[in-house]
């Protein structure tokens, strides 16, 4: 008889020994499934994540420590290089897999391995693990096209944490890659989700957010995402069926636009958020100007108390993008 298939659950991590590693770790070593590998790729960590492995016994565990730090996305192709399983995850370090995470995705495959990826739910948990919200994985749809829509609806979240590749393709698509490094896992997610696709409703992880996480340093940064969803936008369109990919574009350009008004609002002074509101407006054009309206002239408000002669200058070219909207 054939055995199940393998599972890589992937660890990249750097200096969380002391918060959230020992959760993600636990997580992971805690899954049902028996047929694992649990792989924690250190990217030269300078406090005590070697010490957390030094008496390890669990035979399923392999860590690996890079001598220098290589960065973020090539600590993840680098996790994809080493796994030695059918199916891959890549559970970033503060976040968590429900014990049955694997083991649901294998019984929705029949424990075969098939193309494409495996989605469940997800759950947002902040710092201390408390729950802020829960997105069940209503997905399920026919067409390529339909899937990226549920994702633009707001009836799936694409994160990591609850995405189960086939490796192999994931290797054949070129791994963890975009254009500006900065949302290679939808990329990923976008690639993979033209084979065979399996969307499990059930929330069966965690994603948390907090003050750790990669934030914005310069309104140049909001930009930068802007444009690396209208590339992750154009990698849809060009892999949808011809007759989709108009609709796909229009929805997902507005829903983008959201998302790098999201980036911009991030940005801790008020000057800088005007700025990269004025960028991600010129950025997605008039076009979607009924759908930045709002954002754009809240955060533009904002820079006005402290920075009235820059606010000033900014309402005026905001003014003239929306009467080119309205020409």
């Amino acid at each position: 008889m054939k055995p199940s298939p393998l599972v890589t659950i992937a660890i990249p991590t750097y200096n969380r020994a002391g918060s959230y590693l020992p959760a993600a770790l636990g997580s992971a070593l805690a899954q049902s499934y028996p047929r694992l590998e649990v792989l924690v790729a250190d990217n030269a960590s300078s406090d005590d994540t070697a010490s957390l492995f030094q008496s390890a016994a669990d035979k399923r565990l392999r860590y690996l420590r890079h001598p220098v730090n290589i960065g973020a996305n090539p600590n993840y192709n680098f996790c994809l290089e080493q796994a030695r399983g059918d199916y891959f995850l890549l559970l970033h370090d503060d976040d968590m897999v429900d014990h049955d995470f694997v083991a649901t995705c294998m019984e929705a495959a029949g424990n075969q391995v098939r193309g494409g990826i495996i989605r469940t739910g997800v759950r947002i948990i902040d710092e201390r693990g408390a729950v802020l919200r829960e997105s069940v994985n209503d997905a399920g749809a026919a067409t390529l096209a339909q899937f990226y829509q549920a994702w633009f609806a707001g009836r799936t979240c694409w994160y990591l944490a609850n995405t189960l590749f086939n490796t192999r393709q994931l290797r054949e698509q070129g791994g963890f890659r975009s254009p500006y490094h900065l949302a290679e896992d939808g990329f990923a997610i976008a690639r993979l989700a033209r084979f065979h696709r399996i969307d499990i409703a059930a929330i069966k992880a965690s994603f948390r957010v907090h003050r750790g996480e990669n934030t914005l340093a310069a309104p140049t940064a909001a930009a930068l995402w802007g444009r690396e969803y209208l590339e992750l936008l154009d990698c849809m369109c060009a892999l949808v069926e011809p007759a989709d990919a108009p609709w796909v574009r229009r929805r997902g350009r507005r829903f983008f636009a959201k998302l790098a008004y999201n980036r911009a609002a991030l940005l801790p002074s008020p000057a800088g958020r005007a700025r990269a509101a004025l960028e991600v407006l010129r950025l997605f054009d008039y076009r979607c100007w009924p759908t930045h309206r709002i954002k754009s002239l809240r955060l533009i408000r904002q820079a006005a108390g402290s920075t009235r002669r820059r606010a000033g200058k900014l309402f005026s070219d905001i003014a003239g993008l929306a009467r080119s909207a309205q020409a």
